[in-house]
């Protein structure tokens, strides 16, 4: 058996980041301090990753002593990456977590643009799916219940006021109504 065979770990992503049609950084998080400790460092491995998978079509890529995943939308490249010796799937996992839970979040709209109108809700997400390196959940829905993200977190449509007025309505109804059979109990 090879002696230089690592340990496993928990610690299995080492970076997420999310760059435009142009390999500019919208997002980025790198969890071990050592691989890449300067922004400018950072900044040139996601340049390096770019020029390699941005005209690919593939979902995996090795490069300098990585093993990264990543998948392509609209204007949006996403990214995963761990080490070498890092199974794959696990990698590949978290990036489709990653990218089913914004396409919820942003409507299915996973574009520039809608992205950086929520970048609190994509922040969220990420920190959910991933602390310190160690991957947290890796079931998108597990994930949209656990940032309490829902459709009427949203600035308020039409449809929606209406329905939330009814709902006052209705509760405000049922007061009333308990407060009629216990006296004890006040109206609001």
């Amino acid at each position: 058996m090879d002696s230089t065979c690592l340990e496993p770990s928990l610690y299995t992503v080492k970076a997420v980041f999310i760059l435009d049609n142009d390999g500019n950084r919208l997002l980025s998080k790198y969890y071990d301090p050592e691989l890449y400790p300067t922004m400018k460092d950072q900044k040139n491995f996601e340049s390096n990753v770019f020029s390699k998978t941005h005209k690919a079509d593939n979902e995996i890529a090795f490069l300098e002593g990585m093993t990264i995943v990543y998948k392509s939308s609209i204007d949006l490249f996403f990214y995963v990456v761990g080490s070498a010796q890092e199974n794959e799937l696990m990698l590949m996992s978290v990036l489709n977590c990653l990218f089913d839970s914004l396409s919820h979040i942003l409507r299915k709209n996973v574009e520039r643009r809608c992205l950086l109108d929520n970048m609190e809700g994509v922040f969220l997400v990420v920190d959910e799916i991933i602390d310190g390196g160690v991957i947290l959940e890796s079931d998108p829905q597990q994930v949209l219940q656990k940032v309490n993200y829902r459709a009427d977190d949203n600035p308020l449509t039409e449809q929606s006021v209406a329905q939330h007025l009814t709902e006052k309505l209705a509760l405000t109804t049922n007061v009333s109504v308990m407060s009629l059979q216990h006296p004890t109990i006040e109206p609001p």
